[in-house]
């Protein structure tokens, strides 16, 4: 049997479940983003993710995806840390998959990696993006040593690593290593339109964030650098758009640094609407991969303040000396009085530059096309791997 090429593989119509944890953030966007992409050329998509998480907005988003999913929504409980009803959760996966003939199994963050690739299914090739995840703990601790153990251990039930960034690829090289699979980098990808400008309202606010409030989003060095900003007299104000764990303690370093009248909390919302009605995006994560924001808020041409950490280097390219060391509140300091000084003609040209730049590299379609193409390689890599080479006869010796 003649095995088919990457090509012919890639214009196969495959039966695809995508599964994660959260129906929330980027991770979130990024599988709504690929269901449509792939129902659109053709293949069966279906999801299966947690049922506890998302709230209102989860629901709408997987409501308006639901046309799209031939093989349907699954919901069920996932805990964000390994617990022992993840056995319950592997079989149900593993029941999915039987049932509705998946040929691919792409497993989304650390908590759908597992799930994707250690459940019963032995047709499917199971690809894994992680969205960084485990590979953001620090190195040397005792967690970042457990994770990257069971990654490795992982590793060798993966057909396609399809990473989001080379970050994140450039970390499993260096702490996981094992052997080699169909490996692509496949960024995050953006739709034309959201290149569009945004309008901004009358008097929009200074600041913004958008995210999750939690510490590794590094927002008490926001804080601080904002406390630093108004004690020269600049009476800037901040609007934070998100939820999160530590969403009780932040409030409360705000009345504790005096900053109570400065800083107004809303729940997450589009990501223009709110770009709409701020100056300059503020983005100070201590961790990250490559984050839907950064790269939503450079399109739009919307002045970035951002630390250099992850995938974001990636997106700034030959801006990135632009970019703040984490945990530094004056550098933090020292990014907003330059948006905030820069003439408006240099400041309009630098964003300008970086949006036409994003828009050269970070395409929706290419993410779509390359995420096909890494099933079809891993599939391809399964039947080299099963043809065997029977060596020829010798012919027999004549006296």
């Amino acid at each position: 049997m003649v095995a088919k090429s990457n090509d012919a593989r890639a214009a196969e119509r495959y039966r695809i479940l995508h599964i994660f944890r959260a129906p929330v953030g980027g991770l979130f966007r990024h599988v709504m983003d690929l269901a449509r992409l792939q129902a659109a050329a053709g293949h069966a998509v279906g999801i299966i993710c947690d049922s506890t998480t998302g709230g209102e907005r989860g629901e709408r988003a997987l409501a308006d995806l639901l046309p799209c999913l031939e093989l349907g929504l699954v919901r069920i409980p996932m805990r964000r840390n390994p617990d022992r009803s993840d056995w319950g959760c592997l079989k149900a996966v593993g029941r999915r998959a039987a049932m509705v003939g998946a040929d691919v199994l792409h497993g989304h963050g650390a908590k759908g990696g597992a799930y994707a690739r250690l459940a019963r299914s032995s047709a499917a090739i199971r690809s894994y993006t992680p969205h960084g995840g485990s590979y953001n703990y620090r190195p040397g601790t005792a967690l970042h040593r457990l994770y990257m153990g069971a990654e490795a251990v992982l590793a060798r039930r993966t057909d396609a690593f399809l990473f989001e960034s080379e970050y994140v690829a450039g970390r499993h090289r260096r702490f996981v290593g094992g052997p080699e699979q169909v490996t692509r980098i496949v960024h995050n990808g953006l739709a034309d339109a959201e290149f569009e400008p945004v309008e901004r309202v009358e008097d929009p606010f200074d600041l913004l964030y958008v995210g999750e409030l939690r510490e590794a989003k590094g927002l008490r060095y926001l804080l601080e650098a904002l406390v630093q900003v108004r004690a020269e007299g600049r009476a800037l104000r901040l609007l934070m758009v998100g939820s999160g764990p530590d969403a009780e303690i932040l409030r409360q370093n705000v009345d504790r640094l005096g900053l109570g009248e400065a800083v107004s909390f809303e729940p997450p919302q589009a990501i223009r609407s709110v770009l709409a009605r701020g100056r300059i995006l503020v983005v100070p994560s201590l961790a990250e991969s490559l984050p839907y924001v950064v790269l939503e808020a450079a399109a739009a041409g919307q002045p970035l303040v951002a630390t250099r950490v992850g995938g974001i280097p990636e997106i700034f390219g030959q801006a990135a000396g632009d970019l703040i060391p984490p945990r530094d509140p004056e550098g933090l300091a020292s990014g907003i009085r330059r948006v905030l000084d820069e003439a408006p003609e240099a400041l309009d040209a630098r964003v300008q530059a970086l949006s036409t730049s994003v828009h050269q590299r970070f395409s929706l379609e290419r993410m779509g096309i390359e995420v096909i193409s890494g099933y079809a390689a891993a599939f391809q890599a399964r039947a080299d791997r099963r043809t065997v080479k029977v060596p020829e006869l010798a012919a027999p010796r004549t006296a």
